[in-house]
């Protein structure tokens, strides 16, 4: 037997659980949410160290107590992440373009219908698996919409997500295919608005660029930067705002529509401090859970 087959067997269970839940109304999966926040904050205490201490290093103004009570605040949104991502399996584009609203989209669809491809900086904020949905907000069908995505270890896993991510017909392309996947969609005349989760740490063999972010020194991602210029792509960046649960905003913010006449590292620098500020808005939307000050002690040596 296959050992996809075997895995799909294997977690069917686990595939009809998912099912189930997301055909309830989204009322009915918040409330499994605070039922959750119990035991992942309590119990399991789920990377509650980290976070803490990645919420004290950024926000040394506040006292432990304010601090405690974002944490708090960011469990209970990590929870109701878990739940909306699950409802992607059963909701329609008309709840969907209700629920995550995306503004500005004008700046895109003007880049494009001028034959320019755009490459678009994400976070890790709000709920970052609903992004995809802006294909619903286009009016340019002829554009391709698709998503830089780093594959999971687990294999029916990343199919899962791919899956999910795929669902309002934006294309994924692995990590380790990005420039290559992007020339060929150039070299073939196909215009494209690529979207990277650009929060991340990069490795140490990537480290480039550092700059304070977060009142921490921070190693910073860019390889978005790099492809811009090689292909010449406009930037941009889209704002998240949690609204009120189970809504969100995406407002287009221009970074650098001519990327080949802007300094080295400008782009780079611009989009952390658009990510700080979406981020100082409301500190309990973003993942505290990632480790993203692993390599810091790397700028000191």
């Amino acid at each position: 037997m296959k050992k996809e087959t075997w895995e799909n067997i294997c977690y069917a269970p686990l595939y009809g659980f998912f099912k189930l839940h997301a055909l309830l109304p989204l009322c009915v999966l918040y409330v499994l949410s605070d039922i959750l926040f119990f035991p992942l904050f309590y119990i399991v205490r789920y990377r509650r160290k980290m976070v803490f201490r990645n919420m004290r290093n950024a926000f040394p103004e506040k006292s432990v107590a304010e601090i405690r009570r974002l944490e708090k605040d960011f469990y209970h949104h990590f929870c109701d992440y878990i739940v909306e991502t699950i409802k992607l399996l059963h909701i329609s584009d008309e709840e969907m373009h209700r629920r995550m609203q995306f503004y500005g989209m004008e700046q895109l669809d003007k880049v494009t219908a001028a034959g320019r491809s755009c490459l678009v900086y994400l976070g890790h904020y709000g709920n970052w698996e609903w992004i995809p949905s802006v294909t619903l907000w286009s009016q340019t069908p002829q554009v391709l919409f698709a998503q830089i995505y780093r594959p999971l270890k687990n294999r029916w896993f990343d199919r899962f997500f791919l899956n999910l991510r795929s669902r309002f017909h934006s294309c994924g392309i692995a990590k380790q295919d990005t420039l290559r996947e992007i020339i060929r969609f150039r070299n073939s005349g196909q215009i494209t608005v690529t979207g990277f989760m650009a929060d991340q740490t990069p490795s140490p063999a990537n480290i480039h660029f550092w700059m304070t972010f977060l009142n921490q020194d921070t190693p910073v991602l860019t390889g978005v930067e790099k492809i811009a210029r090689k292909v010449d792509s406009a930037v941009f960046y889209f704002d998240v705002e949690k609204v009120r649960r189970g809504y969100y905003t995406a407002t287009v913010r221009e970074v650098c529509l001519c990327p080949k006449e802007s300094a080295e590292f400008e782009i780079t620098r611009r989009y952390m401090e658009l990510m700080q500020t979406t981020i100082e808005r409301n500190p309990a939307g973003w993942l505290w859970t990632h480790d993203r000050w692993k390599h810091s002690y790397l700028k000191h040596k």
